[in-house]
């Protein structure tokens, strides 16, 4: 018995290896291909949306700019107010003084004025004036007897003086006065020096 001969392939098929295959990227459109109108809509658009970013970058500077210069005027208004304000509790306490003052001259004025009085108002007026230049942490500089220290004095005149060591205070002509630890004004003094017979010896 005889096998039956394979069938003839049939005039339309292809080999496997002839069969045409889709070229790669065939889904996308080459620019080249896409339409003339449609790239300049896009490019419309991408412009559009560059303009309203660097408009909204504009508008964030130009705030900033705002608020910084309303920082700074705010700044210049509080300073200039500390500025013109900063001495107004100093000021309250000396009206103090000058009422005490104000108070010593009118009664120095009445024709039947004490001098007891009188001298106790000045003094109720100097010990005002201490509290206030003692809270401004002013101190007076009194430096009688002591040695003479041109750092804080200043020597108006050189006395003889057997009762004072030479080179000491032996008066003071105007009181000296330090701020805390600097000195503010120094003390006016007369300065003792040997008398001449004891130089002598």
């Amino acid at each position: 018995m005889t096998s039956a001969p394979p069938p003839s392939p049939s005039p339309d098929a292809q080999p496997e290896d002839t069969v045409p295959h889709a070229p790669e990227g065939a889904g996308a459109v080459p620019e080249s291909e896409i339409p003339l109108e449609a790239q300049l809509v896009a490019l419309e658009a991408a412009l559009a949306e560059a303009e309203q970013a660097a408009a909204q970058a504009k508008d964030a500077q130009l705030r900033a700019a705002a608020d910084f210069e309303n920082t700074r005027r705010r700044l210049e208004r509080d300073a200039q107010r500390t500025a013109q304000y900063a001495t107004e509790n100093l000021l309250k306490e000396l009206l103090a003084v000058a009422d005490s003052v104000e108070l010593g001259l009118k009664a120095a004025r009445k024709p039947d004025a004490e001098v007891a009085a009188l001298t106790e108002g000045m003094e109720i007026t100097q010990r005002q004036v201490n509290s206030f230049l003692e809270k401004q942490g002013v101190t007076a500089l009194d430096p009688a007897g002591q040695p003479f220290n041109p750092d804080e004095q200043q020597a108006m005149s050189m006395i003889e003086s057997a009762d004072v060591p030479p080179n000491h205070v032996l008066a003071v002509m105007q009181q000296g006065y330090r701020l805390h630890d600097r000195l503010l004004r120094p003390a006016m003094v007369i300065v003792a020096k040997a008398p001449a017979q004891a130089a002598e010896n």
